[in-house]
């Protein structure tokens, strides 16, 4: 299994507009520098948990949402970190993964929620269900870009990284 970043996105407090970004730092642990919910700025950021570090979603989510439901939204507007080509995101839910040089853990899906539709003045949700996206913790430090490789982490990668403990995570948004 692997795919592609095509973009990155941040917003610098909750519900700013998002801005697209060539490259961006994870830093393991707290988030994409920069970003709402690194910044503790996020509207979910009372909530403790790892699973707000990274999001990604499948361009062919957002392009099944035109075609199925006749909403067409830029991928930016899913508020989403990454956007991905090539890769189901929903499988890698307790697998880790590589963005590029940095090691993440999928958490959980990332559904869609009245208030990204809020957001993005339309009704997202019942074309996003179970493909709104993914939530992800970062594992280890460093800088992700547009064009990075996606692709499932080996024993032998894992083997050589302290091992994962689950984080405490709360439960909704």
């Amino acid at each position: 299994m692997t795919g592609t970043v095509i973009a990155i996105h941040l917003a610098r407090t909750s519900e700013a507009p998002i801005e697209s970004v060539s490259e961006v730092r994870a830093v393991a642990g707290q988030g994409l520098e920069g970003d709402r919910y690194f910044r503790m700025t996020g509207t979910y950021s009372n909530r403790p948990g790892r699973d707000r570090e990274m999001t990604l979603i499948e361009a062919e989510a957002i392009e099944a949402l035109e075609r199925e439901q006749g909403i067409r939204i830029p991928v930016g507007d899913a508020r989403r970190n990454l956007v991905t080509v090539g890769v189901a995101v929903n499988h890698l839910v307790g697998r880790d993964f590589w963005v590029g040089t940095v090691l993440l853990r999928g958490l959980r899906l990332c559904e869609p929620c009245a208030h990204l539709s809020k957001l993005i003045g339309t009704n997202v949700v019942p074309g996003l269900i179970h493909r709104g996206g993914l939530r992800a913790a970062i594992r280890t430090t460093g800088t992700v870009r547009v064009g990075d490789p996606i692709r499932e982490a080996t024993t032998e990668e894992l083997s050589r990284i302290p091992p994962w403990e689950e984080p405490a995570s709360a439960p909704g948004h």
